[in-house]
């Protein structure tokens, strides 16, 4: 199964202030306190009044998001890391193969990447979401690593965490289904 996301995570409180007027915006919940915003071609146009634009070539360290972050997308995550550390993640995976990249800003500037990696062989957490993660301030869990701490596994695609987002649900919420299950 392909797993796609294109998103920016952040503390759920710092997102809920920065995106509450938006029309296409839609936080998804997760764990420790931190929401996912879904990064669709209707929001990017919202928030910097220009449609997105979309790197042609493949991925690389000079390349390492598929969106291209413009000016006025990057001054506006700027502005929004002033109230705590926001990042922008991208990951694509489907048989086995894949890559992931993360960008993290603080304090209104860029504080660490962008990072990118297709080959995955170090250690996970300093795979590029993992460590963006570490950054913001995730912490050490029961699950394998910052990114299934906080759910970010638990749907597969930009369309899956709307409805995620818009159906309210937690992060939790697969977990607690899955208790119910085994209890009865």
């Amino acid at each position: 199964m392909a797993y796609q996301l294109s998103a920016v995570v952040a503390d759920a409180d710092l997102l809920r202030e920065h995106t509450a007027e938006l029309d296409h915006a839609v936080l998804g919940e997760l764990r420790q306190d931190f929401a996912l915003l879904p990064v669709t071609p209707q929001l990017v146009a919202e928030l910097t009044g220009s449609l997105p634009d979309y790197v042609a070539d493949d991925r690389s360290a000079e390349q390492p998001f598929d969106l291209v972050l413009s000016p006025p997308l990057v001054e506006l995550l700027a502005v929004w890391s002033r109230s705590g550390p926001v990042a922008y993640l991208e990951a694509e995976f489907g048989g086995g193969v894949g890559r992931q990249s993360a960008v993290v800003w603080l304090g209104g500037a860029l504080s660490w990447g962008p990072r990118f990696d297709d080959v995955l062989e170090a250690p996970r957490e300093e795979w590029p979401i993992n460590a963006a993660l570490v950054r913001l301030g995730v912490e050490r869990g029961a699950w394998i690593d910052p990114f299934a701490e906080l759910g970010l596994h638990l749907e597969r695609n930009t369309a899956g965490w709307l409805a995620h987002g818009r159906r309210r649900l937690s992060a939790d919420h697969w977990d607690d289904l899955i208790e119910q299950w085994e209890n009865q």
